[in-house]
């Protein structure tokens, strides 16, 4: 089985969760036997072909970036278009495309039909959801048409959990036969390889050895709900002064954030890291006493997975995946969305009642290992793809 995908986000560009998913799906879809070739944009550099055991990535010269992400997608979406046209020749075709969101989707659709040969889309997040039920302006507006245009283009569609498939199925009225809920995973062996390893001198960057750190990670943006946590920092202090709150990542409310923690007289128990490697992102989940995930917006929340993959106790709030990946009082604490007090709430759960949330660690990490390892995602994408081929042979195109 060939399949050509086409993503957006690979390494060494990385936005988001999109970028992460990509990256780790198709070494598990190599191993089941599929031959992948990932064709993305080249906006971070990276060698222009790169081929390991299955897996070809073809990076691609874009068009110029400008301010108009539609626009910038479209160009780009050209290219990569002329690219696959000489690449369809060159390897003899492919058994199906799959395409990760609206970015790819103009040209996916082309070749569809260029090539007669059924289309997988993956839905990672939606501009409606984004922007909680409204779009807001022209440039929302025509990504949402994308988006349809790309849901009704598609043979089948995967969303990455049973909230996501709804928002699809209700934003883009797509028959609900026609959706598959397939979740996103998590390795262990990042988080595995620091047991038992002293992690003091590292911790030491961030808190003193008497503070207890409360994690956050993720883009610095109104969707993750950041703002909520730094509401919520006095409150907890109140009540457990050894908390020291650490934030990491970029977006376009970090230097807003940093002023508002001051103001709040709480700024010295906040530190603001800006991006951090992975690698310290492995390691701060293995040094936290609590990872706290306040989203308004979540189609997933692949993070909460690598936390509880990392056994960190886990906060989020009870919205879209995340409510599906932590299961209240089991694996996690699920506390309500926008609303300081009830985050808070949840913090001083989490820290003050150790042999509770050591009990919820234990609950967690068994679920990951079990249902959100990539070989058994990539199973299940697999008959997917099956399912798609064994259908198009039955048609006439």
């Amino acid at each position: 089985m060939r399949v050509l995908m086409l993503s957006w986000e690979y390494p060494p560009h990385v936005v988001g969760g999109l970028g992460k998913h990509v990256t780790e799906l198709i070494p598990a879809l190599a191993r089941q036997g599929v031959e992948v070739h990932l064709l993305t944009p080249r906006w971070a550099g990276g060698e222009p072909r790169e081929i390991a055991a299955g897996i070809t990535i073809h990076r691609v010269d874009p068009g110029t970036y400008n301010d108009n992400l539609y626009t910038t997608a479209w160009q780009t979406n050209l290219a990569l278009e002329q690219y696959i046209e000489r690449l369809w020749q060159e390897i003899g075709g492919f058994d199906l495309i799959h395409a990760h969101d609206w970015l790819v989707a103009f040209a996916a659709s082309a070749l569809k039909r260029k090539f007669r040969t059924p289309l997988l889309a993956t839905i990672h997040a939606t501009e409606k959801g984004r922007g909680r039920g409204n779009l807001w302006n022209d440039l929302s507006q025509a990504i949402h048409s994308a988006e349809w245009w790309l849901t009704y283009e598609a043979w089948r569609i995967i969303a990455c959990s049973a909230f996501m498939a709804q928002e699809v199925i209700h934003y883009f009225n797509v028959p609900s036969d026609k959706v598959d809920v397939v979740p996103n995973g998590v390795y262990l062996a990042p988080f595995r390889k620091y047991d038992g390893v002293d992690l003091s001198g590292f911790r030491a960057m961030y808190a003193l050895p008497e503070e207890q750190i409360v994690f956050n990670v993720g883009r610095v943006v109104y969707e993750k709900g950041v703002h909520v946590l730094v509401e919520a920092v006095p409150r907890v202090l109140a009540a457990h002064p050894q908390a020291k709150f650490v934030i990491a990542g970029r977006g376009d409310m970090l230097d807003a954030l940093r002023r508002r923690a001051w103001e709040l007289g709480v700024g010295q128990k906040v530190l603001f890291c800006g991006y951090i490697s992975d690698e310290d992102r492995n390691r701060l989940y293995k040094v936290a006493h609590c990872a706290v995930f306040p989203s308004l917006y979540e189609p997933f929340g692949i993070v909460a997975l690598e936390a509880m993959a990392a056994r960190c106790p886990v906060v989020v709030s009870e919205v879209g995946g995340l409510r599906e990946v932590v299961r209240h009082g089991e694996t996690g604490i699920t506390v309500y969305p926008d609303n300081p007090a009830s985050l808070a709430w949840g913090i001083l759960h989490t820290l003050q009642h150790p042999e509770w949330t050591a009990a919820r660690v234990e609950n967690a990490a068994r679920v990951v290992e079990r249902d959100y390892n990539w070989n058994h995602i990539a199973r299940q994408t697999v008959a997917i793809y099956q399912r798609i081929i064994r259908e198009r042979a039955a048609v006439i195109w």
